[in-house]
């Protein structure tokens, strides 16, 4: 029979070329991966590779077939096409996924195609949970759009009135002689500084300049790391996992330091009570992936910064809350750490996603690379 795959794509001439011929592969968003009738893995595109979390080598060195969870159906289905009972086939699978911070397996629906005149065929996997999160990325994106414009006209609006009222308190303070109506005045003054110190942070984002120069991802690491050690000298560890052929990138380097800050430390908070029994940890790890969207655009390439730690896990009442204003896990918090992370990592073009479970939370900055 003949494939239904062009020939000149991954036919006979692709199959007897060195894999260079398969770089065009790397392009597509979709994972596709030439297989021989052993499982044995010739070529993975970049795509296979990311969602893997592994390398190229890794995946390449063993058998696709063991990336599976029941791969008896996989393995049917190859050696059926490879007998040339079908030209294509279809059929539902579940992949693992090493570096998942779950370690949970992905549905995919699965492709597989005839090469001509070839015993290796061509392997294609689709997330059937992939538009559903590229809906909720733009859902995400469209959300910080209108929160950033209802803080900044939300803090105007309180900054204005807020020194009337302050002024007034002073002029009040300076009129009355009672050491008790003197307290009263205080307060006034010392809650209208507190609400002008939150209005201030509010703004803070869109105050900033946008300092740019060369940045060094690992270097933004260690000093959050050091900081971090610093205010918890005991009980804690802050692991190190650098991919440290991650090139520099152009960015403001103290805001970047400053939404990893906040990621670092609101874990930090969220270990307490594992840092009384000395086991607390997050572990800082970077990464490339590669052709990565954001933002409705592709990048060829891509950083991944991932900061998890082995606390209780956010709280499922506010999972899909965690990065609007105001909104906090911990009492006393202000709720502003993960919305400034989360604006200094868009004006990157970036995104910061989050996985959590008890046990273990894993917030993950992407921004892209040149």
């Amino acid at each position: 029979m003949k494939s239904e795959l062009a020939p000149d794509a991954t036919g006979a001439r692709a199959a007897n070329a060195p894999p260079s011929v398969y770089t065009a592969l790397d392009h597509l968003a979709t994972m596709v991966a030439i297989v021989q009738a052993d499982g044995r893995c010739v070529f993975a595109n970049a795509a296979f590779e990311n969602v893997l979390g592994l390398s190229r080598r890794s995946v390449l060195r063993g058998s696709l077939f063991d990336w599976f969870v029941d791969s008896q159906p996989l393995r049917d289905t190859v050696a059926a096409v490879v007998r040339n009972e079908f030209s294509i086939s279809r059929l539902e699978a579940q992949l693992r996924r090493p570096a998942s911070t779950h370690g949970d397996a992905l549905p995919v629906h699965v492709i597989v195609n005839q090469m001509d005149r070839s015993n290796s065929v061509v392997i294609e996997l689709v997330e059937i949970e992939q538009q559903t999160r590229q809906d909720r990325e733009e859902r995400a994106l469209d959300q910080a759009q209108a929160n950033k414009e209802l803080i900044r006209n939300l803090a105007h609006e309180i900054k204005n009135p807020l020194g009337g009222i302050r002024g007034a308190a002073q002029l009040l303070e300076m009129e009355v002689e009672s050491r008790a109506l003197t307290e009263y005045t205080q307060v006034i003054i010392q809650e209208a500084d507190r609400l002008q110190a939150l209005v201030d942070r509010l703004l803070a984002p869109h105050r900033k300049p946008h300092v740019v120069s060369d940045v060094n991802v690992h270097e933004v690491c260690e000093r959050v790391r050091s900081l971090i050690l610093a205010e918890f000298p005991r009980g804690l560890t802050v692991a190190r996992d650098y991919d440290i052929s991650i090139p520099d990138f152009r960015g403001d380097r103290e805001q970047l330091i400053q939404a990893v800050l906040n990621i670092a430390h609101n874990a930090a908070q969220a270990l307490a009570e594992r840092i009384m029994l000395g086991d607390a940890s997050i572990t800082l790890r970077t990464r490339i992936a590669r052709q990565v969207t954001l933002g409705k655009q592709r990048y060829r390439l891509a950083l991944e910064l991932h900061i998890e730690d082995n606390g209780p896990g956010i709280p499922e009442s506010i999972r899909d809350r965690i990065f609007y204003p105001l909104v906090s896990g911990r009492d006393g918090g202000s709720g502003l750490g993960l919305t400034l992370a989360q604006t200094f990592v868009q004006q990157h073009q970036g995104m910061i996603e989050c996985e959590s479970v008890p046990g273990k939370t894993c917030f993950k900055i992407v921004i892209p690379l040149p």
